[in-house]
């Protein structure tokens, strides 16, 4: 089992940025490609990044790319997700997920593959 628990959401306003923090209980976090998505009040949830378990690759959901950035912390068993130029269209629970994979394993966008979910944390951005 492994437990994420992601944190950095908060109120900002259009323009601001903010930096979100997915941190996994157990070491074997190496293990798993991991993604973000997020959920808007009263839409579905979407894909927002992922990153695979060595962090050589990445990839963007189109209305992110240029704006966010996924990273991982192999020693801190963290992932990262750097959110820039934030606007109102990003106010959403933000969800980090991962899956164990192998190294080969092609990035995968469809939140139906994630095992492991953390409980979301809320980001807001006021126009």
């Amino acid at each position: 089992q492994v437990q994420l628990v992601e944190s950095g959401g908060g109120l900002v306003q259009a323009g601001s940025s903010l930096r979100l923090s997915c941190t996994a209980s157990r070491r074997m976090f190496s293990e798993h490609a991991v993604g973000w998505f997020r959920r808007a009040p009263g839409q579905e949830r979407e894909f927002v990044a992922t990153i695979s378990r060595n962090g050589g690759s990445t990839l963007y959901a189109n209305s992110v790319k240029g704006r966010f950035t996924v990273s991982r912390d192999k020693d801190k068993n963290t992932v990262y997700l750097q959110m820039n130029s934030l606007n109102p269209e990003d106010t959403a629970v933000y969800y980090c997920a991962s899956r164990r994979t192998v190294l080969t394993a092609p990035l995968d966008v469809q939140a139906e593959s994630y095992v492991y979910w953390g409980p979301g944390t809320q980001v807001t951005v006021s126009s």
